[in-house]
């Protein structure tokens, strides 16, 4: 029975972090993607300042 356990509990702990790494991951990268969108709406509002001053 304890050699049960130990599986059970390897397998809860596998499953563990590898779901605390993915969710580590995704952060990472939703974290990537709002500094872009800051960029690309930043260079958005450049080249409308330009046009409207062409214009």
């Amino acid at each position: 029975m304890d050699q049960n356990f130990w599986y059970l509990f390897s397998a809860y702990t596998l499953i563990w972090l590898g779901l605390f790494l993915y969710l580590f991951t995704i952060a990472g990268r939703e974290k990537k993607l709002e500094a872009e969108i800051a960029e690309l709406k930043a260079a958005v509002k450049e080249l409308e300042s330009k046009e409207e001053g062409r214009a």
